[in-house]
């Protein structure tokens, strides 16, 4: 038989994929929407002509990729579909490439840096008196955060995620945020073993200055240079320099 011939031949397919599917499509063509209930086990059964486990096993594929809640005892029901639902669902896979090989930290890091400089140059652009004044209130709740490394690191995130927020963009941010989340548990040990509290402190302090003076060059340059000091300080206390 010749690879063509070999191509032709019919696959059956499992009757849950052929159900989740046609589930697929109620989500895509608007019969469902968000926050609506899923139709019950029963009447699934009924119009697709298929038994329960077909529709279990459907109902539990759409769960694991985030499309629909599944609690014990109530309806199913459709979640909002985003960017940031996607992202969420390889979290689990993100970290086990990370901890693979030290490696991938350093790809993610230097990713992450190419985000941010685009980003804060789009803050210094158009941040109003209020962005300013926000990124401004977290930098000093920040400062009252010192001795506390998982608070102090949370603010930080909340930092940078502003940052994010003034492109407007929630692919952006989405990105932004998942980077940040897989890179949490590493900043955390990384703080304690560097001491870098207070300079990371006068650093955003920087930040928010040529972002309030609009200064795009000055913002840049200041940005790069605080993710440069990170990622040296991880890469000498691991061993990657």
């Amino acid at each position: 038989m010749n690879r063509a011939q070999a191509g032709e031949k019919i696959v059956r397919r499992k009757l849950s994929d052929q159900v989740l599917e046609r589930m697929h499509d109620m989500i895509r063509s608007g019969e469902l929407r968000p926050g609506d209930y899923m139709p019950s086990e029963r009447s699934l059964m009924e119009r697709f002509g298929v038994g329960r486990p077909a529709v279990r096993e459907a109902l539990q594929s759409l769960h694991n990729s985030g499309l629909i809640t599944i609690n014990h005892g109530e309806r199913s029901r459709v979640k909002e579909i985003n960017p940031a639902t996607i992202l969420t669902q390889s979290d689990e896979l993100a970290r086990l490439v990370l901890s693979a090989a030290p490696a991938n930290l350093d790809h993610l890091k230097h990713a992450r840096q190419m985000f941010e400089l685009g980003m804060v140059r789009v803050a210094a652009e158009k941040a109003s008196e209020a962005d300013i004044a926000e990124l401004r209130d977290l930098v000093a709740l920040q400062r009252s955060q010192l001795g506390d490394a998982t608070a102090f690191i949370g603010t930080d995130m909340k930092f940078h995620r502003k940052i994010a927020s003034l492109t407007d963009n929630p692919i952006i941010v989405s990105v932004s945020d998942a980077m940040l989340g897989w890179l949490f548990e590493y900043h955390v040990s990384l703080l304690h073993r560097s001491g870098g509290e207070e300079l990371t402190l006068a650093e955003h302090e920087k930040i928010v200055e040529h972002i309030s003076d609009h200064d795009v060059a000055g913002a840049i340059e200041e940005m790069r240079a605080h993710l440069e000091r990170t990622r040296d300080v991880f890469q000498m206390k691991n061993g990657l320099a």
